[in-house]
């Protein structure tokens, strides 16, 4: 039975990874030696030469410094917000804290698609179209619901005891916040972070839509440009380009790993 389950998890496995290798196969050949009919079969190593013509086609170091922005400086503000929000809803017991619980994920109701033509609107009629500040706002905003929930599920974890002897101690209300509460939920911080930030650096349909210069578009829609009906960019090459933007985040992941297995073994996801 053993054997069954284990050749049925490296099945499993190598279809999963099956994509993988495809991208970093074809990735690696020569503009001029990808052939659709060998997809699957290795054909030298150009790898970092479509790097580069990946990175000055589609103006990547021009989006590069606006989406570490935008990666870190919003998910950092979001998972403070969530914290806040599930400290004072379960800690704190908020006056229908339930209620500003739904209504805080409420957000999470409806699909990004209906409020992009709203949220456009307001972009353009209030000047923050096509501004580094509108897209941290718009990704702070859209990340602030799934960390309020997991961290108030953390947080009604925690024995009521622990806030009453902290007040019992002269703490106040944000020091114990502070010291106290944000300490213990450590590695959930750094898995919600971890997940948001991910989300953020991946997003494509915000970035569209909320931005237009190079200095300010995220990077995943300056890669689109690649694939462009005037990009002019073989299929390599803008493999290539999808490889180098994907390793920030999975380096990311495993940097940060242990922290992120310790928010999972939690139970909050």
């Amino acid at each position: 039975m053993s054997r069954v389950k284990t050749a049925i998890l490296v099945v499993l496995g190598l279809i999963w990874l099956a994509p993988i290798y495809l991208l970093v196969v074809n990735a690696s050949k020569s503009v001029d030696g990808y052939d659709a009919k060998t997809v699957w079969k290795p054909a030298g190593f150009s790898l970092f030469a479509n790097f580069g013509d990946a990175w000055s086609k589609a103006a990547l170091g021009d989006t590069l410094v606006a989406t570490t922005m935008y990666s870190v400086i919003a998910p950092v503000v979001a998972v403070l917000i969530g914290s806040a929000a599930g400290y004072a809803i379960v800690v704190l017991r908020l006056k229908r804290g339930f209620l500003w619980f739904v209504f805080i994920f409420g957000g999470t109701i409806f699909p990004l698609q209906m409020i992009l033509m709203p949220l456009f609107s307001g972009y353009a009629n209030s000047g923050l179209y096509d501004t580094r500040i509108g897209m941290i706002i718009v990704y702070t905003a859209i990340s602030v619901p799934f960390s309020a929930f997991v961290m108030r599920n953390f947080f009604t974890g925690i024995a009521r005891s622990v806030f009453e002897a902290a007040v019992v101690d002269g703490g106040g209300l944000f020091r114990i916040f502070r010291s106290i509460y944000l300490p213990m939920a450590g590695s959930a911080l750094a898995a919600i972070f971890i997940l948001q930030a991910t989300f953020v650096w991946n997003d494509l349909l915000l970035g569209l839509t909320l931005s237009q210069s190079d200095s300010v578009r995220p990077i995943m829609p300056a890669l689109t440009g690649l694939q462009s009906t005037y990009g002019g960019a073989s299929l390599p090459t803008v493999l290539a380009g999808g490889l180098l933007v994907s390793l920030p985040t999975v380096i990311l992941f495993l940097a940060a790993q242990r922290f992120f297995s310790r928010g999972l073994a939690l139970g909050q996801f």
